[in-house]
């Protein structure tokens, strides 16, 4: 009985994976019509099963999603391109798999992949691998590069916690401020002058770094101890330098026109330069030489007077104004044609502090007094005395317009800063109840706090202009003041105008 349309359970059975394509070479050994030669194409079909695969030649071949495993860079071999094409293509993303060390550093760079085994082509060699190729042939071209520079990180500039000497008492140049410098050129430069117990150093202190509550002995700069005031005696000897956080730098300096200096010359025979044959005209020419540095160097000058006015302290700016060293120009530092730039000179801004102000001089009558008095006595002076600082601004006289101050200069009253602690303490040793405990007592003007505060925010208000005719940074700043205090010392124009008062 011919099975020709039966199907062998051993050959196409459900055991099977499926249909196989018959060679050649056993269809001869095939004999459908006696169970012996089925038993012996079984055995034989089942002993070429155990065979390689890869004798079979053409035909569909069902081929898994492959794994690439990549070992690191130093034990990878070279990869050569592929030279047989792929049949079907790949319906699922080639997973990457790298070492330990490797994952964190290249996770991210597996998705180029992906993207391209979608389209149909298939990568000669992992994209990651390309990439790190390209980093690391890069980066021995950027040579020894600082890490932190690289990451771009901001270190905070170091803060002061007292000030320095930018220039001693022999009038000679520091150079350890620069330490505290940057290479920024936002920068404010503020400085004072005054005549010797108005309250520079407080008033410096109270505008970079301290409050009214501290103790006046932790100031940044030092004040006037009292054992200095009994002996009638100056503070502070030369220019004291301080920097602030907000990149403000404050420079307090010895009392112009001072007699406690000029007392100490003489009492203790102290040699006096060359140049100088009396000591009230080296005084004289110290306070000049400070005063014509400000007016070149910052730009904004306190000027601070306890007590309204003296008039041979306008007479002393002005003669600082006229001796001021001239503002280099273009061609100082290129040697090339300036232009008409060349004749600009650089003038500060001038601000008037009437410290320890008394309450009459805060009465809107004696306010536009003073004004008018400092208006004309600078009415020819180059320095910018007007536009930059008002009080009618801060709402300390409501109601009070801009027009009731005819010409309206920096000026800014200042009262007792002990007042109202003495005040405080008179009360409680007499025992004396004020009948309105809760309201504060009527002084005519506002406290000491909230006028230190608005001055403060007046001055790190103001504008910033060149000081020359390039844009500085702060270590620039530093070498050009450098070069102009020793331009000052050596100034043909002071040395003539001390030899005239001689």
């Amino acid at each position: 009985m011919s099975e020709s349309g039966h199907s062998q359970p051993g050959v196409y059975g459900p055991g099977r994976r499926g249909r196989r394509r018959m060679e050649p070479g056993l269809l001869g050994h095939l004999n459908l019509s006696g169970p012996g030669r089925d038993k012996e194409f079984i055995s034989r079909d089942r002993d070429h099963e155990k065979r390689d695969g890869s004798e079979e030649s053409g035909g569909l071949i069902m081929q898994k999603t492959p794994i690439i495993l990549a070992k690191p860079p130093a034990e990878r071999p070279k990869v050569a391109p592929a030279s047989a094409p792929v049949t079907v293509p790949l319906e699922k993303p080639v997973v990457l798999m790298k070492s330990r060390e490797e994952g964190k550093a290249e996770g991210a760079l597996q998705t180029p992949t992906a993207k391209a085994e979608k389209e149909g082509q298939r990568p000669t060699q992992p994209v990651y691998q390309i990439q790190n190729r390209g980093m690391a042939s890069a980066a021995p071209s950027s040579g020894n590069m600082d890490p932190v520079v690289g990451q771009a990180k901001l270190v905070p500039p170091e803060k002061m916690k007292h000030s320095i000497k930018l220039v001693d008492d022999q009038m000679n140049w520091c150079d350890s401020a620069i330490e505290f410098l940057l290479d920024q050129t936002d920068v404010l430069v503020v400085g004072i002058l005054g005549l010797q117990g108005t309250g520079k150093s407080t008033m410096m202190s109270l505008l970079s770094a301290n409050t009214p509550e501290e103790d006046q002995r932790a100031y940044v700069f030092r004040v006037q101890s009292q054992e200095m005031k009994e002996r009638g005696g100056n503070q502070t000897t030369g220019i004291d330098f301080f920097i602030t956080q907000e990149r403000i730098i404050f420079l307090d300096t010895q009392p112009v026109l001072s007699p406690s200096i000029l007392d100490h010359l003489i009492n203790n025979d102290r040699k006096l330069p060359p140049e100088y044959t009396l000591p009230h005209t080296y005084v004289e020419m110290q306070s000049l030489q400070i005063a014509a540095f400000l007016f070149t160097v910052c730009h904004v000058v306190i000027v601070v007077q306890d007590w309204f006015t003296d008039l041979s302290l306008y007479r002393f700016l002005q003669t600082a104004e006229m001796l001021k060293p001239s503002t280099p120009s273009p061609s100082h530092d290129s040697g090339g044609a300036s232009g008409a730039s060349e004749g600009t000179e650089y003038y500060p801004h001038v601000v008037f502090l009437q410290n320890k102000a008394r309450r009459e001089d805060f009465c809107p009558r004696s306010l536009k007094q003073m004004h008018m008095v400092i208006s004309k006595l600078m009415l020819h002076s180059h320095l910018q005395v007007k536009g930059t600082l008002s009080m009618l601004e801060c709402n300390i006289f409501p109601g009070l317009t801009s027009e009731y101050l005819e010409s309206e200069v920096n000026l800014f009253l200042l009262p007792f800063m002990d007042s109202e602690s003495d005040e405080t303490v008179s009360r409680a040793g007499s025992g004396a109840i004020p009948l309105f405990s809760v309201l504060p007592g009527y002084k005519g003007h506002p406290s000491f706090q909230s006028l230190i505060g608005k001055l403060r925010s007046q001055i790190m208000s103001m504008s910033r202009p060149q000081l020359s005719h390039t844009i500085l940074t702060e270590k620039n700043w530093f070498h050009y003041a450098a070069r102009i205090w020793d331009g000052v010392k050596k100034s043909s124009a002071l040395s003539e105008y001390s030899r005239l008062l001689g």
